[in-house]
């Protein structure tokens, strides 16, 4: 880690024996870590893009773009790229059998309802719809279009591409379900969009 080293020894030190299911909490602190360090060349690129450019956005709408691109590097590390740091580190697995694909709906998820613990079941299914409800809320407001239809959309590629990572790179399930979840985030973020839109 780069920015959270300190931060990850001193819960490992003190925290690591009283908490379940620590590995979570690594990388949520590895992937956070590796969001901070490709968020500061984003903010570098947009910089020096905002410098060429003469159509600027409104304060309030380059905020949204700074978050959602916060957010977006956030989601892949998390979901996809979980075991490297930079581009150079990663593996290619195109060997992998097209059958470890699950392409039957409900069958993994359900699968989870039956374990001892039902932290799995929660993270696999309410999990995958939080995720996706911050691009439904701001994906409408950066590219400035209030379309349901090419937000749901959106959603689904942004899933479908992580779910394909996730396959090729072997760090991740590749399930239906999550793509369904994902989907359902994408329109209760794409539905308080529009209430939050009407009020303001």
């Amino acid at each position: 880690m780069l920015f959270l080293q300190p931060l990850y020894e001193y819960i490992f030190h003190h925290y690591a024996a009283h908490i379940n299911h620590f590995a979570l909490i690594k990388l949520i602190l590895y992937s956070l870590d590796k969001t901070l360090f490709y968020f500061i060349i984003f903010v570098i690129i947009r910089l020096c893009w905002l410098l060429l450019v003469r159509h600027r956005r409104t304060l309030k709408s380059e905020a949204c773009v700074w978050i959602f691109s916060f957010y977006i590097i956030l989601l892949l590390m998390l979901t996809v790229f979980r075991d490297t740091y930079f581009p150079w580190q990663l593996t290619f697995n195109f060997h992998r059998s097209l059958s470890d694909i699950n392409l039957v709906f409900m069958k993994e998820t359900l699968k989870l309802t039956h374990g001892q613990s039902l932290l799995d079941f929660f993270y696999n299914s309410l999990g995958n719809v939080l995720w996706f409800i911050p691009f439904g809320f701001l994906f409408p407001t950066v590219i400035q279009k209030k379309s349901m239809v090419g937000t749901i959309l959106a959603g689904g590629c942004l899933s479908v591409i992580i779910e394909s990572l996730q396959f090729v790179l072997e760090t991740g399930v590749s399930d239906i379900d999550d793509v369904f979840f994902n989907v359902c985030g994408t329109i209760i973020g794409f539905i308080l969009y529009r209430i939050i839109y009407r009020f303001l």
